[in-house]
C-alpha cells in the first residue's frame, strides 16, 4: 500500500513527512533549470549550492513566491523529484497528500498547488491553512473551545492565525518574511556600506548574527560582496546592531498583523491568550529575541516551539491520522 505524505511547501524550504517514517524530506525549494534545453539539472540542495553561481545558461529558479505557486511547470517537476525520491508510489496504490498553503490564498493559487500534485500521480489531495497545521504540530491542543494563537514566520509569508475548535477564528497572511528579511539585509549593506551581497551571503548574516531585541554592537560577522563604485570584491564587518535596524520594519509590520488579528477575534478567545500565550513557528521564529519583542509589544506570553522548522510537516502527519481514522477536526 502507498502511504500517505504530508508536504510543507514552503518558499524557501520543502519537507515531507512520511507516515509512519517521520520526515525524510528537508531540502531547499530550488531547481536548477538548463535555459537552453529546458532540462532539470539539479533540485533541492544541490540546485541551492548553485544559486548566484550558475553559468549563463543555467539558471537557479524558486518556483515558489510568497507562500504560492510563481511557476507551475517546475513547482510540477519539483513535486515529482520529491515524492519519487520518498519511494512511497507502488504500482498499485498511490499515496494520499496533504499541502499546506497560507491563509490568504486565492481559489485559483489553490487549485494551481492541486493540480501540481495531482500530476505527480497522487491519489487523493488535500489542502490546510499553515498556521493551522503548525499549531497542530507545534503541540497545541486546536480542538478544544478555547483560543490558541500561532504565528508561522516561514520564507515567504507570515500566517497568524487564533483557532478555536479545531478551525481559524480569525487569521491575517502578510508577504513578509524570511525571503524579505534577506532583501532587507542586502539593501541595508547597499546602503550602509556601498556594498552588493548575494541571496546567500544576507541568509547567512541573518541565521549568525540575526537579532530582534537588545542587540549586541560588539557580535560582529565579516562578509564580502562588491563594491558599488569600483565594482571590485571587498569585505566589511556588520554587527547585530545593523542587522537589526535593517529587520525592525519586518518585526513591527507582522507585531502589526498579530495586533488586528486580537482586535478580530471574540473577547473571549483573545482572553484566552493571556492565558495560554502565542506559538511563534517557522525559521524566521529564531531569529534570536524575537519572542521577546514580540511579548513586549503584544503583552502576552510569547513561546518559540520546540522544532520551528518542522512543525508544519509535523502537523501535516497528525491532521493525516484524522482524516484516515474518519475523525472530525
Amino acid at each position: 500500500m502507498a502511504k500517505s505524505i504530508g508536504i510543507d511547501l514552503g518558499t524557501a524550504n520543502i519537507l515531507i513527512n512520511v507516515k509512519g517514517e517521520g520526515i525524510v524530506i528537508n531540502e531547499p525549494s530550488v531547481v536548477a533549470i538548463n535555459t537552453q534545453t529546458n532540462e532539470v539539472v539539479a533540485v533541492g540542495t544541490e540546485a541551492y549550492k548553485m544559486v548566484g553561481r550558475t553559468p549563463g545558461n543555467i539558471k537557479a529558479i524558486r518556483p515558489l513566491k510568497d507562500g504560492v505557486i510563481a511557476d507551475f511547470d517546475i513547482t510540477e517537476k519539483m513535486l515529482k523529484y520529491f515524492i519519487e525520491k520518498t519511494n512511497v508510489k507502488t504500482m498499485f496504490s498511490r499515496p494520499k497528500i496533504m499541502i499546506c498553503c497560507p491563509t490568504n490564498i486565492t481559489s485559483i493559487e489553490q487549485k494551481s498547488i492541486i493540480e501540481a500534485a495531482e500530476q505527480t500521480g497522487s491519489k487523493d489531495v488535500y489542502l490546510e491553512l499553515e498556521p493551522k497545521v503548525a499549531a497542530v504540530g507545534a503541540g497545541m491542543d486546536i480542538f478544544k473551545p478555547q483560543g490558541n494563537m500561532v504565528i508561522d514566520i516561514g520564507g515567504g509569508t507570515s500566517d497568524i492565525a487564533i483557532l478555536s475548535m479545531g478551525d481559524i477564528a480569525a487569521s491575517k497572511s502578510i508577504r513578509l518574511a524570511g525571503d524579505k528579511m534577506n532583501l532587507a539585509i542586502q539593501s541595508y549593506v547597499k546602503v550602509h556600506h556601498n556594498i552588493v551581497i548575494g541571496e546567500r551571503t544576507a541568509e547567512d548574516v541573518k541565521k549568525q548574527i540575526g537579532t530582534a531585541f537588545e542587540p549586541n554592537p560588539e557580535n560582529t560577522i565579516t562578509i564580502r560582496g562588491r563594491d558599488v563604485q569600483t565594482g571590485l570584491p571587498v569585505s566589511v564587518t556588520i554587527s547585530e546592531t545593523d542587522v537589526q535596524q535593517a529587520l525592525n520594519d519586518i518585526f513591527y509590520t507582522i507585531i502589526d498583523g498579530a495586533k488586528t488579528v486580537l482586535e478580530q477575534a471574540q473577547p473571549e478567545l483573545s482572553a484566552d491568550i493571556i492565558d495560554h500565550g502565542i506559538m511563534l513557528t517557522g525559521g524566521g521564529s529564531l531569529v534570536r529575541g524575537i519572542d521577546k519583542l514580540f511579548a513586549r509589544e503584544l503583552q502576552v506570553p510569547v513561546i518559540i516551539a520546540e522544532n520551528p522548522l518542522d512543525t508544519v510537516a509535523l502537523g501535516t502527519g497528525i491532521l493525516l491520522d484524522h482524516i484516515e481514522n474518519n475523525e472530525q477536526y
